[in-house]
């Protein structure tokens, strides 16, 4: 802390000595320039909140050949139970957005975090696949969605007004270095011990986090009383918004009377279909179909982790600086061509082609998240952290679908190829829809937020 003296003196009563005879007066004031801004430090108890939560979200590629041989249940039937978790993660996110707006932050992602654990640690004892809906469908579903990007988007707008694109990317970065720790882990686990273990173990890492949460995150700047990281005035901490759920369906009403909003959820939809839905659900087995072992496989998304850390940082720091638009429409076109390709490229071994791929397209997984999230924050001011739920929904619908649609296709065709080539094909359909997307005046902005 670096410690300032500046000298004084009292303005002069009538009658006073002049101010040259007066006694100066020694004021000792704090300087915070050597300290970082107290955003940083929310900014990194989120980011270690979100690699906890991930853990859970290594877990489902890994499960279903597993399930398959010790219950019985086809793939779309477990795919069926891995779609219901996407949607439920999506469709929660809009109403935990508005839930952290009225019951704060630090509550809303603590319970979240105990409800994955519950959901997560119930299924060692599930014997029936409506169990395994219930378990890891319904509860994790809705936990993971509370801690969804819509956290990130929330804690985002609260705390930064500069670098929002930069810490969009780290924290959306943060589910990537999750699936990077724990899927070698839990990959090793399932094979060395089964799957039951594995399934605690993600119990214990969210339950591990809570602590972090209840003691370290604030949830706005006013509760410590500093500005927002880059403002120049200090912003009252808002009364909390009462009707949480009535506030999420009003913000989406307001929002669908806009062709911006359901070319945001498309593209996010697309997004979502090809990242979550299908690769992070149906590569392992896909891989394994070939002769891979399930470790390997589980390597090469872990190393995919590890250069989407590297791409969506990159991204948040494009987003700063350039048109988001395109920046979506590069990506898209990029992750559809690296999906045509995949195909041919699955062996029983891992070669450098392959390895091309997993680079390639680790760069890409989640860096869509960044421009995203600027075009909210553009188009629809305040409400953009709600509206993003929305979109984010539309993400996980998407990826629901692909991954139950996915089992069924391989159920059916007892491949996957047909699901690389149609996933390609849509990239390049949401490469184009992000072109479409409009810029919108701070006018029109304004008007949209009285409209809700």
């Amino acid at each position: 802390m670096l410690y300032v003296v500046t000298q004084t003196t009292e303005p002069a009563p009538a009658g006073t000595a002049p101010e040259s005879e007066r006694t100066p007066r020694i004021h000792l004031w704090r300087s915070h320039k050597m300290s970082p801004h107290r955003a940083w430090f929310v900014a990194a108890v989120t980011f270690v909140t979100i690699i906890g939560a991930a853990a859970f979200r290594s877990l489902p590629g890994l499960l279903i050949d597993p399930l398959n041989q010790d219950f019985g249940w086809s793939r779309g039937t477990i795919g069926a139970a891995v779609s219901v978790n996407l949607a439920l993660y999506g469709l929660t996110a809009p109403f935990a957005a508005a839930l952290m707006d009225r019951f704060g932050i630090r509550k809303v992602v603590a319970v979240a975090l105990t409800v994955i654990a519950l959901g997560s640690g119930l299924t060692v004892w599930m014997t029936a696949a409506w169990q395994l809906m219930l378990c890891w469908g319904l509860l994790v579903g809705l936990g993971s969605g509370s801690m969804a990007l819509a956290f990130a988007a929330t804690v985002t707008n609260r705390w930064f007004t500069e670098r929002r694109g930069l810490v969009t990317g780290i924290l959306t970065a943060a589910s990537a270095s999750g699936q990077l720790i724990f899927l070698p882990l839990l990959s090793w686990i399932v094979e060395k011990h089964g799957w039951r273990p594995a399934a605690v173990t993600v119990a214990l890492a969210a339950l591990a986090v809570v602590p972090f949460v209840w003691l370290l995150l604030r949830d706005h700047p006013a509760d410590v009383g500093v500005k927002p990281y880059g403002a120049t005035e200090f912003v009252p901490k808002p009364a909390p918004a009462v009707g949480a759920a009535r506030r999420a369906v009003t913000v989406l009403s307001s929002a669908s009377r806009t062709g911006t909003f359901w070319l945001l959820a498309g593209t996010f939809a697309i997004c979502g279909a090809s990242t979550n839905g299908l690769i992070q659900t149906h590569f392992v087995p896909a891989a394994h179909d070939h002769g891979m072992p399930i470790t390997a496989a589980a390597s090469l998304l872990a190393v995919i982790g590890v250069f989407d850390v590297v791409g969506t940082i990159a991204s948040g720091w494009f987003t700063d600086r350039f048109e988001p638009r395109r920046l979506l429409a590069v990506y898209y076109a990029l992750r559809g061509i690296s999906l045509l390709f995949l195909p041919i490229l699955l062996a029983p071994s891992v070669h450098p082609p392959m390895l091309f791929f997993i680079v390639f397209y680790g760069l890409d997984w989640v860096a869509t998240v960044p421009p995203t999230v600027a075009l909210c924050r553009e188009q629809y001011g305040d409400d953009s952290a709600i509206v993003f739920g929305w979109v984010l929904a539309s993400h996980q619908v998407g990826a629901a679908l692909v991954a139950f649609l996915g089992g069924v296709a391989r159920d059916a065709f007892g491949s996957y190829d047909m699901v690389w080539y149609m996933s390609g094909a849509l990239c390049a359909v949401a490469a184009l829809m992000a072109l479409v997307i409009r810029r919108r005046s701070s006018e029109g902005v304004g008007k949209l937020a009285m409209v809700g």
